[in-house]
């Protein structure tokens, strides 16, 4: 698909002017970005959640696999019983849902698009949507109960009131995107600046629909000879596995990439 709002790199500088693009408040006279990302190891990949890339149909499988989830799950994993929270625990333990994984931080979106040196061989991709203005698409309830909070975007609780079932989001009539903070389930929740995005129809194409809304996002392409230095200042930027996913998996995972030799990358040097 072509991307009219691609934004190619050059250079490390060059990167941290793409990153923190638009991110200037006049009102507030502060930079305060207004965009969520996410980093992609390779620019062809689409924007597909879980569920889509699982394949089958997804109206149909969908409510399936929510409901066994809930029931096997352990109850001591979600604060609460609505649809949201466990939409956003069955998401965050890996279960196909219809949500896509974004960050408020442009360094830990830059983490995904360079952790697997296996993909090093092709330019990776870090998406950038303004959810401020994506919002302002939403259907006038669901803009209201943010304009009731004073908030930018919903948590869990704000949806659990406005949208309280799966078939009530089926119901909204508009492709619309609406984007939530999950609740704080662990530290990898928290370190990774995490927030999802979830489209009213599950067979819905976020990228297509952003397609018809350029003035919405950007897409910054990372060329495959840049990542091993971008790579390289993150690690010692503390942006590492370690941090994004505390515990011993983490840490593996950490030292495995960070002592594995630069041949084993895809461009083989």
């Amino acid at each position: 698909m072509s991307h009219g709002r691609d934004h190619r790199v050059e250079s490390w500088n060059q990167l941290q002017d793409e990153l923190f693009a638009e991110a200037w408040n006049p009102d507030l006279g502060r930079f305060r970005s207004r965009f969520a990302f996410r980093g992609l190891s390779d620019a062809r990949y689409q924007l597909a959640t879980t569920l889509m890339r699982l394949g089958g149909d997804s109206m149909t499988l969908e409510p399936h696999l929510l409901r066994n989830f809930k029931k096997y799950a352990h109850r001591s994993v979600v604060e609460g019983d609505s649809f949201w929270h466990w939409l956003s625990v069955a998401q965050h333990y890996g279960l196909p849902t219809r949500l896509l994984d974004w960050t408020y931080s442009p360094y830990i979106a830059l983490h995904f698009a360079t952790a697997n040196i296996e993909r090093f061989n092709c330019d990776g991709a870090i998406w950038a949507v303004n959810y401020l203005k994506a919002h302002e698409l939403l259907p006038l309830p669901l803009r209201q109960r943010l304009e009731e909070e004073g908030a930018n975007v919903f948590t869990v609780e704000m949806l659990s009131e406005t949208l309280r079932s799966l078939q009530a989001l089926r119901h909204i009539r508009d492709k619309t995107v609406i984007f939530f903070e999950p609740p704080s389930i662990d530290d990898r929740i928290v370190n990774q600046y995490a927030l999802f995005s979830v489209m009213s129809g599950v067979d819905q194409s976020m990228e297509r629909w952003l397609q018809s809304h350029p003035e919405l996002w950007r897409r910054i392409i990372i060329p495959a000879e840049l990542k091993w230095e971008v790579r390289d200042k993150l690690d010692q930027a503390n942006i590492t596995e370690r941090v994004l996913f505390p515990g011993l998996d983490g840490l593996s995972h950490w030292l495995k990439r960070h002592y594995s030799p630069k041949t084993r990358s895809g461009n083989g040097g």
